[in-house]
C-alpha cells in the first residue's frame, strides 16, 4: 500500500518504538510509586516533558499530558465559565466545534469567526471580532484538511491586547513548521503524538501558568492535579522521543516534504479542471487538498484504495460523513465541488516515483468518472 494519509496518522518511527519498549516490559512501575521502579518511570516522564518543551519552546512545567489532541482541545475549552463568550473559527477540528456546541447548550455564548476563500482570517474579520469582544478564542494554527497556516502570532498579539484569551490547536502544525509557544504568545496550545511519528493515545496541552485549568478527569492528582489517572508511560516516552527527532531532523524533513509537494502539485495541474484548494495560502509542507467537478470524492477514495493507495476525503475523524467538508463550505466552495475533495498528505517514506504513479492512476480514474 502507498500511504498518502499522514495527516490522519503517521507510522511509528522505529527509533520511537525502541525507546518505548523497555517501558512495556522491564520498567513497568507506577510513576506515582516511591520505590525505584516508580522513580524510573517518573524520570522517564519528566525527560519526555523536557523533550516536548524543547520542540515547542515552552516551559516543561506547563505541559499536561493527555490521551491525545482531542482531549487536549476539550480540556482547553473546559477553562471557560458559564458567563464567558467563546468564538471559534469556522475551520476548526471536530473536537473543537463539537465541544463548543456542547458548551453552547450549557449556556455559553458561542460565535464563529469566518475565513476567506483561502481559509484565512482577514484583518477586517479580526477587527470585527475585537469589537465583539469574546472572552476566549480558539483558532487552529494549521488546518488538518487544507494545510492552511494562520498568521497566529499577529492575530494573538491583537486579541491579547484586548484581554481576549487565545487557544490554538497546533496538532497538524507540530513538526511541520516551527511552533513556539512563547512566540505565538497563546494562552493554551494542543499537540498530539501520532502526527509526528509517535504512538497513538498520547497528546498534551500547554498552558499559561496564570490561567486556571479546570480538570476534566479527577481522582488521583497526576499531572499536577490537572489530569488524573496513571500516566501512559510508554506512550509518553514515545511522544518525547518523537519530539526530539522532529526537532533535530526538522530542516531535512521540511525540505524533503516541500520537494515532494512541489512535484505533486506540478503534476496535479496537468489534470483538466482539477482544483487545488487554498493554493494561494501558506500551507504546511505535506498537504494538498484537491477537487474535481462531477467526481464523488468518496467513490474516488475507494477506487484508489482498491489500487493500493491510501488517501482521505478530509478529516479522518469525520470519515463516513456524506456531507461536504464544513471547512470547504466555510471557504465558499460549492457543495458539489466540496464533495469531490480528496486530501493527499505526504510523509517521510513517500517517494517521487510514488507520486508520479499516483498521478497516472488519478488521471485514469478521473477519465472514468
Amino acid at each position: 500500500m502507498i500511504y498518502f494519509d499522514h495527516n490522519a496518522t503517521t507510522p511509528l518511527d522505529k527509533r520511537v518504538l525502541e525507546a518505548m519498549l523497555p517501558f512495556l516490559s522491564s520498567f513497568y512501575g507506577n510513576p506515582s510509586s516511591l520505590y525505584r521502579q516508580g522513580r524510573l518511570a517518573r524520570s522517564a516522564i519528566d525527560n519526555a516533558r523536557e523533550q516536548l518543551a524543547a520542540l515547542t519552546d515552552a516551559p516543561a512545567s506547563q505541559i499536561i499530558f493527555t490521551s491525545g489532541g482531542t482531549e487536549a482541545n476539550n480540556l482547553a475549552l473546559a477553562t471557560l465559565t458559564i458567563t464567558d463568550k467563546l468564538a471559534i473559527s469556522t475551520t476548526e477540528h471536530h473536537s473543537i466545534t463539537e465541544s463548543a456546541a456542547s458548551l453552547q447548550k450549557q449556556g455559553i455564548n458561542l460565535s464563529h469567526i469566518n475565513v476567506d476563500s483561502q481559509g484565512l482570517i482577514s484583518q477586517s474579520t479580526l477587527d470585527q471580532l475585537i469589537i465583539d469582544r469574546p472572552d476566549f478564542v480558539s483558532i487552529m494554527l494549521a488546518n488538518n484538511e487544507t494545510g492552511v497556516i494562520q498568521d497566529l502570532s499577529a492575530i494573538t498579539q491583537q486579541l491579547k491586547a484586548n484581554d481576549i484569551k487565545v487557544h490554538t490547536d497546533a496538532v497538524q502544525a507540530l513538526g511541520k513548521i516551527p511552533v513556539s509557544f512563547k512566540q505565538l504568545a497563546v494562552n493554551l496550545m494542543s499537540i498530539s503524538s501520532h502526527k509526528i511519528y509517535g504512538p497513538k493515545g498520547c497528546g498534551a496541552l500547554i498552558y499559561d501558568k496564570d490561567l486556571k485549568i479546570n480538570p476534566l478527569i479527577i481522582g488521583g492528582g497526576q499531572e499536577r492535579n490537572l489530569r488524573s489517572g496513571t500516566e501512559n508511560v510508554a506512550a509518553i516516552v514515545g511522544f518525547g522521543k518523537a519530539a526530539e527527532l522532529a526537532k533535530t531532523e526538522f530542516n531535512e524533513r521540511n525540505s524533503q516534504l516541500l520537494t515532494l509537494r512541489s512535484q505533486l502539485e506540478i503534476e496535479l495541474r496537468t489534470i483538466p479542471n482539477l482544483s487545488i484548494f487554498a493554493d494561494r495560502a501558506e500551507r504546511i509542507p505535506n498537504t494538498v487538498l484537491i477537487g474535481m467537478p462531477e467526481v464523488d470524492g468518496e467513490m474516488l477514495l475507494m477506487k484508489l484504495d482498491q489500487k493500493g493507495y491510501a488517501v482521505s476525503s478530509g478529516s479522518a475523524c469525520a470519515s463516513g460523513d456524506k456531507e461536504p467538508s464544513p471547512v470547504l463550505i466555510a471557504m465558499g466552495i460549492e457543495p458539489a465541488l466540496a464533495k469531490s475533495a480528496i486530501r493527499i498528505s505526504l510523509g517521510l517514506s513517500n517517494t517521487q516515483k510514488e507520486i508520479s504513479n499516483f498521478i497516472h492512476l488519478l488521471k485514469s480514474l478521473a477519465c472514468q468518472a
